[in-house]
């Protein structure tokens, strides 16, 4: 499932996990450093993230891993401009995809040989 498609309205942490590429762990630490990141919760205490949910996310993953950036900032700065970082972070999102891709297509011509 990629972020095109999102459907549901809730999706539990390891749904999201499996979205984003990113371990569940991270997701419960950002889920205490980020103000941005508020998960719903029922009686047993289960997450569950809305699409908005998984957007910010996105945007922090950009911010904090790809482009390096302390945790305090990459809200600010997800504050600030959310429209633009979700824009820059989607782009790279879409290279990194087509760059998998080709190394797919690469490791299948190098097969052949």
């Amino acid at each position: 499932m990629t972020m095109d498609n999102l459907a549901k309205k809730y999706y539990r942490i390891r749904e999201v996990s499996e979205i984003l590429n990113i371990p569940a762990s991270t997701l419960r630490f950002w889920e205490e450093k980020f103000s941005l990141i508020k998960p719903k919760r029922n009686e047993g205490g289960t997450r569950f993230y809305t699409a908005s949910d998984i957007e910010k996310i996105r945007m922090i993953h950009y911010l904090v891993k790809e482009r390096g950036i302390k945790i305090n900032v990459a809200e600010e700065m997800i504050r600030k401009n959310p429209d633009g970082i979700s824009r820059k972070s989607l782009a790279v999102a879409r290279l990194h995809s087509i760059r998998d891709r080709l190394q797919g297509m690469l490791n299948a011509l190098n097969s052949l040989r």
